[in-house]
């Protein structure tokens, strides 16, 4: 065999291309000093809305496109989070661009939501497919991946309970989601059965302390659970 030939019984796949920026961008994402909060919140008023706002308008709204405008709202209130981690220190960002993990055949990809606070949910769920349909197709300019300022990780899909992602720096701040599952809780001291979700913010904690982080989520699920949106 000679040298640059491979063994029969293996596949190699080269760190070239999209899996190898990925790579690099992960060793990066590694190195920081990252911290994980975890809260289940109750989605069946999410839910709810979800389905309610699709008969109103005629559009899908996805509880992942209203889980986007929460997350824009929440931003706004914990400008820290909607942060980056330069040379020159943390660069609160005035505008919420929301990076959202989209899986391709080719890898892992986080095209961007931009201005995302300045969209309502319905506005958020037909940019939300088009941007993944067009990030799964290849047809996504290089710009559409730029300027992101926090990242959804959503693998409700994929059937899990949680999931802790990998920071998408210079970002200070991911938020990863399972999928929403039945739960038993306590309403009213009373136990009671309930759709519940998992959600996992990750943050660098050089950017933000554990107690500011712990507020950020502590409110998104609020939001998430009254369904104001």
């Amino acid at each position: 065999m000679t040298e640059q030939a491979q063994p029969l019984d293996r596949t190699l796949v080269p760190l070239t291309g999209l899996r190898g920026i990925i790579s690099r961008s992960m060793t990066q994402a590694w190195q920081a000093p990252r911290v994980a909060l975890g809260l289940d919140v109750p989605m069946d008023a999410l839910l709810a809305r979800a389905k309610a706002i699709s008969a109103e308008t005629g559009v899908k709204v996805t509880p992942t496109a209203l889980m986007l405008r929460a997350l824009a709202l929440t931003l706004k209130q914990h400008p820290r989070l909607n942060a980056l981690l330069t040379d020159k220190g943390i660069e609160e960002v005035h505008a919420v661009n929301l990076a959202v993990a989209v899986h391709t055949d080719k890898g892992l990809v986080t095209p961007v939501i931009r201005d995302a606070d300045s969209k309502d949910s319905v506005q958020l769920a037909s940019e939300l497919v088009e941007m993944a349909n067009a990030a799964r197709n290849g047809k996504l300019a290089p710009s559409a991946y730029q300027k992101g300022t926090f990242t959804l990780s959503n693998l409700a899909a994929a059937g899990i309970d949680w999931v802790t992602p990998i920071l998408n720096p210079p970002q200070v701040g991911i938020l990863g989601v399972g999928q929403t599952r039945e739960a038993v809780v306590v309403r009213d001291g009373a136990p009671a059965v309930a759709k519940v979700a998992t959600l996992n913010l990750v943050f660098d904690h050089r950017a933000v302390d554990g107690y500011p982080a712990s507020l950020f989520l502590r409110d998104l699920g609020a939001c998430l659970q009254a369904a104001e949106l």
